[in-house]
């Protein structure tokens, strides 16, 4: 994110984050889900004031993702270096928690407030990842496949931002995939399937079956849509340009 795009920021809440990590350490910062993308919360000012990353998590509702944040700090305020790739109990009964240290891609869709705090300046930070009932990971075997879309892994495939899995099925053009029609249109249905349109015709015979990730490759530009939630529609007169967004009528 840029300076630019920050503007629409609440000052008020600017002012909670320095507030906050004057008096404690650091500031909690939480997003609901949109129905969609799922919620998530970081630490901001762990850097700050301990010159440890900050730390980010997904898909639990906001008091669990609050308490665990807290208790990280807590963690850190006492001296403890949190370590990637390594389990850690305390955090949830009777499960491990691990860290994965996030790339610098993904960033803009997820830290505004902590880059703002930063002054757009570069700061690290880990992904707290919870396991599923098995005490399986999302990169391991036999993870429960249905929460597979609370956690973006944010160490890895950067280039691929979406929540769901690789292979799903979405509908295009083939004037999209064969002509290489720019896409222009964007559909996120309310029963979850995805059409990614090229301003053609949507004739039934025009319409192909591809992998997700067969469209990302396509255009990457389309990552700026991966919360789009459900019921949703984006458009845009030209590749260039940014997406418009709004929700479909009924």
């Amino acid at each position: 994110m840029i300076p630019e795009d920050h503007k629409e920021h609440d000052k008020l809440a600017e002012q909670t984050i320095i507030k906050h990590v004057e008096e404690y350490g650091w500031h909690i910062a939480y997003f609901e889900s949109n129905g969609y993308a799922p919620t998530f919360a970081y630490t901001i000012g762990l850097y700050k004031t301990f010159k440890h990353p900050e730390i980010i998590s997904f898909g639990l509702n906001t008091d669990i993702l609050t308490w665990i944040l807290n208790h990280a700090g807590g963690m850190i305020k006492n001296g403890e270096i949190i370590e990637i790739n390594k389990l850690y109990d305390g955090f949830l009964e009777n499960f491990p928690v691990q860290f994965l240290e996030v790339q610098m891609e993904s960033y803009s869709e997820y830290f505004g407030y902590g880059s703002w705090f930063y002054d757009w300046h570069d700061f690290p930070a880990f992904q707290l990842v919870w396991p599923d009932k098995e005490s399986k990971f999302p990169w391991e075997e036999g993870f429960n496949k249905d929460w597979k879309v609370l956690q973006k892994l944010l160490d890895r495939d950067t280039h691929f931002k979406f929540y769901e899995l690789k292979n799903l099925g979405v509908y295009t053009t083939r004037r999209v995939m064969e002509d290489k029609y720019p896409i222009l249109y964007v559909h996120h249905e309310k029963d979850g399937d995805w059409q990614f349109l090229g301003g053609t015709t949507n004739k039934s015979k025009d319409i192909k079956l591809v992998c997700l990730e067969e469209i990302v490759k396509l255009d990457p530009t389309i990552n700026a849509l991966c919360d789009l939630p459900y019921g949703w529609k984006a458009e845009r007169k030209t590749v260039a340009e940014n997406w418009d967004r709004s929700e479909c009528e009924e």
